[in-house]
């Protein structure tokens, strides 16, 4: 139906039924956040099961908008994600709770799987029968009885306009608020100075020698400055390829203090306690930009990424500071690294 109407409906037309059904749809989600605070009851926020860059640059700022907005009462929420995020969502609650305390990476990543199956895609469009079961568990953790649940499928439709580029990045400002975090110590104490560096592979940055030279040049030059720790975790809770050299070159590791549920928390903190990440351009990169500090993201293949995400990115990391997010194309033919076009 999508594919018949544009080609029968101008693309001025097309473009004007969008700002009307997107209108609706900022409507309807004020509407039911404001149903919500009006309830009294509890709300379980997600869960979050999809992608770091999502959850960094749309769902939390959403939540934040919608904390705002919505007059939500924060002590009602209680956010549920995976890896430990608890300091991504400061702004939003204080209660927190993490899918690996629920369910085991074995049968997350089965669950998962038939999830992106039923949905066809990574997006949390619409609710599945593994939500279901998360928010029924935590429920039943926490006592629970009957809550609310506000899950992501709000935000991916509010989104969709400025992913399509039917709407500008004001769109997006109009229902997200972005802060800083407030990222916790890392623990143990790490040397003074230290940078972080996590470089994997992916599409914009494939496991090529040219890739793996770049990777270990950087880590090299960091090195000349101050201890470098490396963030690879050795856990497989998504589909990326770790670059293995890494560790070996970096002073530390933090493998060996690492749990599912508590891998992401374990890298917010150190991170934000470094003078500097590099790594490959990806989600993660925005999170240290999100620390306030500084991040050096790498990519050979421009065709490997959505420039919708960057330039918003980049406008709300300037808002933070300069220099916050410098992004590098290494796929120069004499092999000299250039910041894209």
């Amino acid at each position: 139906m999508k594919k018949i109407l544009r080609g029968l409906l101008p693309r001025t037309v097309r473009r004007q039924l969008s700002d009307v059904l997107s209108d609706r749809s900022s409507r309807r989600a004020r509407r039911r956040l404001t149903a919500l605070a009006a309830s009294g009851d509890d709300v379980v926020v997600g869960p979050w099961l999809g992608e770091v860059g999502f959850e960094l640059l749309y769902w939390v700022p959403f939540l934040q908008w919608a904390v705002e907005v919505g007059g939500l009462d924060p002590a009602r929420l209680i956010v549920v994600s995976r890896g430990g995020t608890a300091a991504w969502y400061r702004h939003v609650t204080r209660r927190y709770a993490d899918v690996f305390d629920h369910l085991t990476p074995e049968e997350f990543d089965v669950r998962n799987r038939a999830r992106l199956a039923e949905v066809g895609e990574q997006k949390q469009v619409r609710t599945t029968a593994v939500e279901r079961e998360i928010v029924s568990r935590v429920s039943s953790s926490l006592g629970l009885r009957d809550p609310k649940v506000l899950d992501p499928s709000m935000m991916f439709e509010l989104m969709n306009p400025y992913w399509w580029g039917h709407r500008t990045s004001a769109w997006v400002e109009q229902h997200a608020r972005f802060r800083v975090f407030e990222a916790p110590v890392a623990e143990p104490p790490l040397p003074p100075g230290y940078a972080t560096v996590k470089f994997y592979f992916n599409e914009c940055f494939p496991s090529t020698p040219e890739n793996r030279a770049c990777a270990a040049t950087v880590v090299r030059d960091l090195a000349k400055d101050g201890p470098v720790v490396s963030l690879v975790t050795g856990l497989r809770v998504d589909d990326h390829l770790a670059w293995a050299e890494e560790e070996q070159m970096a002073a530390h590791g933090i493998r060996a203090s690492l749990t599912p549920a508590t891998n992401l928390g374990v890298q917010t903190a150190i991170v934000a306690g470094a003078r500097a990440w590099a790594g490959t351009y990806g989600g993660f990169a925005y999170l240290a930009p999100f620390c306030r500090v500084p991040a050096s993201a790498f990519f050979s293949n421009a065709a490997g990424f959505s420039r919708r995400h960057l330039e918003l990115a980049e406008q709300v990391f300037a808002g933070f500071g300069e220099g916050l997010l410098r992004l590098s194309d290494v796929s120069a033919a004499d092999g000299s690294v250039r910041k894209p076009a």
